[in-house]
């Protein structure tokens, strides 16, 4: 390394900080539970039901222009799911229902645990911290409400409300203008080696910090991390070699 001090550290959000994947399994619960006193159904065709939503959550494409909010994307996500397991047409009421269930599931069941942060008030005594999180603006900002983060870091990036998200050089810029510091000065931390590490590498940052909590190894092809950790708790470790 160059000697020089990490001034700021970007934090990307879900699967970092806070736990998005186990929460949406408690929501996906919840809501099967729900379908299947309503329908009656069986256990295979509801989870059935529950597989194409997430599909289609994860291929979501979402234009703000197009005069439908993300709410009325995701109703039709479940009112599609429906009628394509049970084949036949599906009440918007109850489409409308799943939906409701399982985003108010999902942010309740969102948190920063006490260590996180502790550990987040304990860095933002020494570096500037920031959030930087892809994702649709009105959902992103909702987590962020939800889980109260905001009194941790001296910004919040959501890629929504930009022109280019992660892992795009000009979000990043973004960032470090906000933050008056330069690119070698941060480091980028995230679970995404496609969108954090691939962006932090591209941004040119001091240092990438990919979180792994499976133990996963780096594919080949994919961007190579500075660090790899199984948690953000063991962060610290990686600033004292650092600086």
């Amino acid at each position: 390394m160059d000697g020089k001090n990490v001034k700021g550290i970007l934090f990307d959000l879900d699967n970092t900080l806070i736990e998005t994947s186990r929460a949406g399994e408690v929501a996906i619960q919840k809501t099967s539970e729900h379908l299947k006193t309503t329908l009656g159904l069986d256990d295979s065709t509801i989870s059935s039901i529950c597989d194409k939503f997430k599909q289609k959550l994860l291929h979501e494409s979402f234009d703000p222009s197009a005069g439908r909010s993300i709410d009325d994307v995701r109703v039709g996500h479940w009112e599609e799911s429906i009628q394509e397991t049970v084949g036949s047409s599906s009440s918007p009421c109850l489409a409308a229902q799943c939906y409701s269930l399982w985003k108010n599931s999902r942010l309740e069941a969102l948190s920063l645990s006490p260590q996180i942060c502790s550990l987040l008030k304990k860095l933002r005594s020494r570096y500037k911290l920031l959030l930087l999180t892809n994702g649709e603006a009105q959902t992103q900002r909702e987590k962020v409400e939800a889980v109260r983060c905001e009194e941790f870091f001296d910004g919040i990036v959501i890629g929504g409300e930009h022109a280019e998200q992660k892992p795009f050089l000009s979000i990043f810029t973004t960032c470090f203008n906000m933050l008056g510091v330069e690119a070698q000065d941060c480091v980028m931390v995230g679970d995404s080696l496609d969108t954090d590490i691939q962006g932090g590498f591209n941004a040119r940052v001091r240092a990438t910090v990919w979180i792994s909590n499976t133990g996963a190894v780096v594919p080949d092809g994919s961007v190579t991390p500075d660090y790899t950790i199984p948690t953000v708790l063991d962060l610290p470790h990686i600033l004292e070699q650092l600086n």
